[in-house]
Parts: C-alpha cells; structure tokens; sequence
C-alpha cells in the first residue's frame, strides 16, 4: 500500500473519524476514501488538499515528503489564531502554477470553484 493510503487511514483513525464522518468533512463519498486508504483510486490534488485540510495536516505529509504531519513547525509559542483569511473578492489574489502565471479565464474558473465548495460547507 501507497504512503498516502497510509497516513490517510492512520491519520483518520486518529482523529476518530469514520470513513463517513471524513467524507462528509470533504463533500466526497465514504466509498471514494475507502478506494483512497486501499489505493484502488489515488486522490487529485485538490482533494488531497481538502483531506490535508480536514486530517489538519499537510499535503507533503500524506505523499510522504515529510516525516512530520503538523502544518507548521512548533516554536513553542502560542500566538492564537494562525490561519490566514483569502478574501475571494480581492481582484490582487495572485494564482500560479509551477511558476507560470494562469490566464484570467483560469483564475476565474478556480476563484468561481472555490466560491462553491466555500458556499457548501456552510
């Protein structure tokens, strides 16, 4: 089995959820964890950034390209609220890809996604 069914299962399991709870966390369907924690499907990135989300974890982690699934190293300090707010009206919002900028058609099709999944979580 992959690294990234792994730590998936693993990382579910201890945060107590269910294959359901997870896929209901994510908007996906419990069936599609399972395939992902068998590795009979293998998650795009987005929804590997949504399951990152969700396992309050980072992508690298699940792929195996760092040993430790905390988001951001530990200094020692608690400063509270760490996340940052992306504001999707903001007509400066920067999208690249590997270092190339995306079209404006592109963005717009990325920034009108984002508005959707944020609308169905709440």
């Amino acid at each position: 089995m992959s690294i990234t069914a792994n730590r998936i299962k693993e990382l579910r399991k201890q945060k107590k959820l269910t294959q359901s709870e997870l896929a209901k966390k994510i908007n996906a369907s419990r069936m599609a964890i399972a395939n992902y924690e068998t590795d009979r499907n293998n998650p795009s990135y987005a929804m590997l950034s949504l399951i990152a989300d969700a396992l309050d974890t980072t992508v690298d982690y699940l792929q195996g390209k760092t040993g430790s699934p905390l988001k951001t190293p530990h200094n020692g300090s608690d400063d509270g609220d760490d996340k940052k707010h992306v504001d999707l009206a903001d007509d400066e919002l920067i999208m690249s890809f590997e270092g190339k900028e995306l079209s404006e058609d592109y963005k717009q099709a990325i920034i009108a996604m984002l508005k959707t999944m944020r609308e169905g979580k709440q």
